[in-house]
């Protein structure tokens, strides 16, 4: 049966050091109190041959560029590949992949980007997890706390499943594109293959394979 908001239906976890992690959950929001501590137990194995350790808790891989203006709080684990950009701002519990690019003045907050994410330019990202080479346009941001500060529930569809999270952003299918200026209210999930247009307001789930084009307009990808 699919359940659109499980994590097997919106990654492939070959993609990213949390496999292990994500694979022993059923939805993506219950790794978000546990990316800490999961980057502190892989980089206590990372070889030092691969890693360099920037001050307490931060390990970046020897062919990855960290620009000197960016700020790194640990724990955070940069992969293979991946560019920091001019400014960004990495605040804690940054498990980042291989070949991604954290642009200038991103800020990172509780996040787990798979290898090949791009969140390239102004762009707020919290307590969030993004799929396989999903791409945030520049200044596209997830909004992680709703405005009353109650509990986050993920819709979707008829269901409303209730998280005991006050922070949740936004769970980003592998390959989704969101557009330029674009806000992801808390506890959005969006499925795979999908395209959102720039300067849209996402909230609740987003099938698979589609185009979000604004609330209540959602095309079926061809």
């Amino acid at each position: 049966m699919f359940e659109p908001a499980e994590i097997s239906s919106l990654f492939d976890l070959s993609h990213t050091a949390a496999a292990p992690l994500l694979a022993a959950l059923r939805y993506p929001w219950e790794a978000l109190p546990k990316i800490g501590e999961l980057i502190l137990r892989i980089g206590a194995g990372l070889p030092e041959e691969e890693y360099e350790r920037h001050g307490e808790a931060v390990w970046v891989h020897r062919t990855a560029t960290v620009f000197e203006s960016a700020y790194l709080h640990g724990p955070i684990i940069i992969g293979p590949r991946t560019e920091v950009r001019q400014c960004a701002f990495l605040r804690g519990n940054a498990l980042v992949g291989a070949d991604c690019v954290v642009g200038n003045s991103t800020e990172l907050k509780n996040v787990i980007l798979f290898d090949g994410v791009q969140v390239p330019h102004y762009n707020y990202v919290g307590d969030s997890i993004l799929g396989y080479k999903a791409h945030m346009g520049a200044g596209s941001i997830t909004s992680n706390i709703k405005s009353d500060k109650t509990d986050v529930t993920i819709a979707t569809g008829a269901e409303r499943i209730a998280t005991g999270l006050r922070k949740i952003g936004a769970m980003l299918g592998d390959r989704v594109e969101i557009g330029c200026n674009s806000v992801l209210n808390p506890g959005t999930v969006i499925g795979r293959e999908t395209t959102v247009y720039p300067l849209s307001m996402v909230r609740g789930f987003v099938p698979p394979n589609s185009i979000y084009k604004r609330a209540g307009e959602i095309a079926v990808r061809k």
